[in-house]
């Protein structure tokens, strides 16, 4: 039988090769050297990897839409003209040397009140200081996460600017040859903050019921599907469940996405969690692709699934049964950049690789 994991999907006017994709990855690896958010040639070598590896769509790390946006002084950003600079030297790497015809993504953030953070090796937790060249967050609510600074609440006039910066960030990922754009609207980060009733208690026009906490998420989609053209697909990650009790869960989530696809949004990357510390997260292989499953028929749009996915008979199953259109790897990618590669031989499908990859791929073992 043909493999459903290794068959292309339409997306607009964008076909992607297979289905096998990879997830965005914080790399924390942007330096004072060579511009403030711009990435360099660990960025290079880390996405080049899963070009060459043979996956089909690569999605880039969360790119702030503006300083402030970014989760620690060494993240990417896409507000400057030298980042998109930066990103377009990626775009072309990618183009030039996929195994297949490879296409990448940029994904588009605010970190909101979980930003100006220590990175994960630092060997430093929480928020970082002014002195350390930390900044002030800022977040629907004065209210922090655990163990971090508080923001200050964002003014009318704070989150229409902010709406914009994503606009803005959109026609530089054009510009820079992106295929596809993501927008980063889970894991606890400010476009989640502000859908979340256990951070947003607003009672203004950004708050209050479903409608005022979904508005700003909303509104980004609006902007930046008018600042990309019709032709491109346009992502949204999101969180379908805060794992926490009064917080976001599936039911929310299908409406969510079911508004955010009449809107514009070609496939929503369902993830969870990250919006508060207690979150009581049930992990196993593969425990958010019921939640994809949910969204795609619930909320009638494509869904790729991400979460402890692992293995190649594992990710076909996802895609042939219809739980989801896409898997997104993330940790087993960067465990074994080839993984694609490896796939595609224990599912027994050819596929017509450049030539450098076609030695990668013999007829009697891998």
């Amino acid at each position: 039988m043909p493999s459903a994991l290794f068959s292309p999907l339409q997306l607009r006017s964008l076909t992607i090769p297979h289905r096998g994709w990879v997830s965005p990855m914080c790399q924390y690896s942007c330096l004072p050297e060579t511009g403030e958010g711009v990435p360099n040639d660990w960025h290079l070598m880390h996405l080049g990897s899963f070009a060459a590896g043979g996956a089909a769509l690569i999605i880039t790390e969360a790119a702030a839409v503006n300083a402030a946006g970014r989760i620690s002084p060494w993240d990417a950003g896409m507000y400057s003209e030298a980042q998109a600079a930066g990103w377009e030297r990626m775009v072309d790497f990618v183009h030039r040397h996929g195994a297949v015809d490879c296409r990448i993504g940029a994904q588009l953030a605010h970190a909101g009140r979980k930003a100006s953070t220590y990175w994960p090796f630092s060997g430093q937790s929480g928020s970082v200081p002014a002195s350390d060249g930390g900044w002030q967050t800022v977040g629907p609510t004065t209210s922090p996460f655990d163990g971090y600074a508080s923001p200050a609440a964002m003014s009318e006039t704070e989150i229409l600017a902010v709406i914009q910066d994503f606009a803005a960030a959109a026609g530089r990922a054009v510009a820079a040859g992106f295929d596809v754009v993501e927008i980063h609207g889970a894991h606890g980060y400010l476009l989640h903050q502000f859908q979340s009733p256990l951070i947003n208690t607003r009672t203004d026009g950004w708050g209050g019921d479903e409608a005022g906490r979904n508005r700003l998420m909303l509104e980004v989609v609006d902007a930046v599907r008018n600042a990309i053209p019709d032709s491109m697909p346009l992502l949204l990650r999101i969180s379908a469940s805060d794992w926490a009790d009064g917080g976001v869960d599936v039911e929310a989530s299908v409406r969510l996405a079911r508004a955010a696809a009449e809107r514009g949004v070609d496939l929503v990357d369902v993830s969870s969690g990250g919006a508060v510390a207690h979150q009581a997260i049930q992990a196993a292989p593969g425990y958010q692709a019921g939640f994809a499953e949910r969204v795609k028929h619930d909320a009638g749009v494509p869904t790729g699934a991400v979460g402890l996915l692992t293995s190649p008979a594992q990710a076909e199953d996802i895609v042939a049964n219809g739980r989801a259109d896409a898997v997104f790897m993330a940790r087993a990618a960067l465990r074994d950049p080839h993984w694609w590669l490896r796939a595609a031989y224990e599912l027994g499908h050819d596929i017509p690789w450049v030539p450098q990859y076609e030695r990668a791929v013999p007829r009697h073992g891998f």
